[in-house]
This record gives C-alpha cells, structure tokens and sequence, in this order.
C-alpha cells in the first residue's frame, strides 16, 4: 500500500468518526447542553461558596479576637478614673466577653471559631456561676472535630463536675482524657486533675498512687516536679 493510499485512508477514517461525533451530539443536543450548563452552575457555586467561605473567616477570626481582647482586657485599679476597654470587676469583664463569645458561636458555629467560641462562652459562663449554661457550651465545644479544642473543653467540664458534686462524670472524663491525650492536654495534665479531686475527696491512697506514676512517667518535665511536690506534701 503507497504512502498517498495510506494518507487517504487516514483521512477517510478520521472523517467517519469526526462525522459520527457530529451525528451523536446533533442527536444528543439537549442532554450535552444541560450537562454542560449543570457543569458550569457546579463550578460558579463552588467558586461563590470558596469565596464566601474565605469571607465569613475572616470575618469569625476578627470577632473572635475581639472578644478575646475584652476576656484578657486589664481591670481598673483602685480609684483610678473610667477608661475604655478598662473593667471595674472581673465578673464585668467575663459579662462583657461572654455576650460576645455567645454571639459568635450563633452566628459562626459551623466554623472553627464558632466551636472556639462555645469553649470560651462555656468558661466564661462557668466564671459567672451559671452553671447550666456553662455545661450545654462546654459540651458543645467537647464534640469538636478538633481534639486540642475539644480536650481543653472536655477537662474544663470535668472540673465543672467535679464543683458541683458530680465526681463520678468527672472521674470518666479525666481517665478519657488521660486515655487519648492531645497537644492541648497529656496525659499527665489529666491524671494531675485526677488525682487532685481524689485528694479532695479524701481517697489518699488513689492520689498518691495516680501522683507517683505522673511522677515516674514524667521524671524531667513540670508534671513530674508537680506530683513530686505533691507527694512530699502528703508524707
């Protein structure tokens, strides 16, 4: 077969199929064009929610440092005039903060600082002695798919337990805690907590016992020299 007899043959195939393509979306118009106008509507909404995404973040980031800016603003000194950003109490000042934890986890809750906000509204409840509240945002925030945020939650919840009688709740979530640690809260952090709410509850010999393996699994580090001191306050 010469060259041209090839080049003819490559020019009929390639115009069959060319032809057949043609045919199948002539035949199949109005699928193709929806198909590609559900594509497009796809790829715009997936753009738009980016974008909004990246707008309601930074938007929770902003008032979330703001209300931590009112959480760690400094107290008035005795005598000293008004100022702004200054409070006269503690309790004003976790009131304040508070207000504004609760207002961004309604308005941002899907989003990482919305849960940072139920952790902090649930500390500052705790703080202003509403216990109730203070239970139903710590434990919001203790569900976090985050668990350097949700430990954090989950050992301040048990030292709300622990406050208000409910030892035994307090006592599982320590040994959770102490079970699967995080960055947020080790181990040793757990059982130091547990240890001291035995202490407090007249369970010597459980403290100690708890005190002496931090001690042991922590020779060089701050837990380890706090269960030290502890056992040698008790002896």
């Amino acid at each position: 077969m010469d060259t041209q007899t090839r080049h003819a043959l490559k020019k009929d195939s390639f115009a069959e199929a060319t032809a057949s393509s043609v045919s199948w979306l002539s035949g199949h118009r109005s699928g193709v064009v929806r198909w590609v106008i559900i594509a497009v509507v796809v790829l715009v909404g997936g753009a738009a929610a980016l974008v909004t995404w990246n707008l309601r973040s930074t938007a929770a980031e902003a008032a979330l440092g703001s209300a931590l800016d009112a959480y760690n603003a400094p107290l008035a000194q005795p005598g000293a005039p008004a100022e702004n950003g200054v409070y006269s109490t503690a309790s004003d000042r976790s009131k304040a903060a508070n207000q504004q934890f609760i207002a961004i986890a309604a308005q941002y809750g899907w989003l990482p600082e919305g849960a940072k906000a139920h952790y902090f509204a649930g500390v500052t409840y705790e703080e202003l002695g509403q216990t109730a509240s203070a239970e139903t945002e710590l434990k919001t925030a203790a569900g976090s798919w985050d668990r350097n945020l949700a430990n954090l939650a989950k050992l301040a919840l048990a030292g709300l337990y622990h406050q208000s009688a409910r030892d035994a709740q307090a006592i599982d979530l320590y040994n959770a805690l102490a079970a699967k640690p995080s960055d947020t809260v080790s181990t040793a952090v757990a059982q130091l907590d547990l240890a001291d709410l035995y202490a407090a509850s007249g369970k010597q010999d459980q403290a100690r016992a708890l005190w002496a393996k931090v001690k042991d699994a922590d020779k060089d580090g701050a837990a380890g020299s706090i269960a030290a001191q502890k056992l040698a306050a008790k002896q």
